[in-house]
């Protein structure tokens, strides 16, 4: 089964929301899909409840336990910063060949299709030579590039974009999560990308989602 990373156009823009909708969608279409988010800042056991892995767990029918945290995100930092500073606060290290073995085992161990979720932007570092877009390219798997519908979300989407198609990755879609401050409807945002982006673009709406997120896992 194909597997996909799903990156974003910078942090808060909805992946963990995207792919928990992909993955309720899939159930209901008796699709298999799974994820894993290997990479977590900000994380905090006392709200972990509320926390991405907790949300991704939910998706999957699977309890918010610590285990299972663990289990989908086994790198996870305190300080809410890029990767390469929350772990340099804890006087660690990322490195970038034991995520990607990470990534590739549990994409063989997965029975379905697998989502690996990023972290922040496809830009954000990961230690002092790596950052996202090498875990990109190290897993060679198709991208799901999620953004948001704000005022600048066309710069920030179609340079993402072009920088991962210069990096050699393949964008399978762009998910245009409606932002709470839209200048235009999502509809003329996406019109205005298509023109610049050769994938096809998902949008994502702030109310009556389901719908879409089915259409978004049917495409996958």
């Amino acid at each position: 089964m194909t597997s996909y990373f799903i990156t974003a156009t910078g942090t808060d823009t909805g992946k963990t929301h995207t792919i928990a909708g992909i993955i309720r969608a899939g159930r209901a279409l008796k699709r298999d899909f799974a994820a894993v988010k290997p990479l977590l800042t900000g994380y905090n056991e006392q709200t972990a409840p509320n926390s991405d892995p907790a949300v991704l767990l939910a998706a999957m029918g699977r309890a918010n336990t610590q285990r299972n945290i663990t289990t989908i995100s086994p790198w996870r930092f305190t300080a809410p910063l890029s990767p390469d500073m929350a772990a340099a606060r804890e006087d660690k290290r990322i490195e970038l060949n034991d995520v990607v073995t990470f990534c590739e085992a549990a994409i063989a161990a997965a029975p379905g299709t697998l989502l690996i979720e990023g972290i922040g932007g496809a830009a954000v570092p990961l230690n002092e030579e790596n950052m996202v877009a090498d875990w990109i390219a190290a897993l060679n798997i198709p991208v799901i590039l999620v953004a948001g519908t704000y005022l600048g979300t066309l710069s920030h989407t179609i340079t993402t974009g072009a920088f991962l198609t210069a990096q050699g990755a393949n964008i399978a879609a762009i998910v245009l999560n409606e932002s709470e401050s839209s200048p235009v409807p999502p509809e003329e945002t996406a019109a205005t990308l298509a023109r610049f982006a050769v994938c096809p673009i998902h949008i994502i709406p702030r109310k009556g989602s389901a719908g879409a997120f089915k259409t978004l896992a049917e495409a996958l």
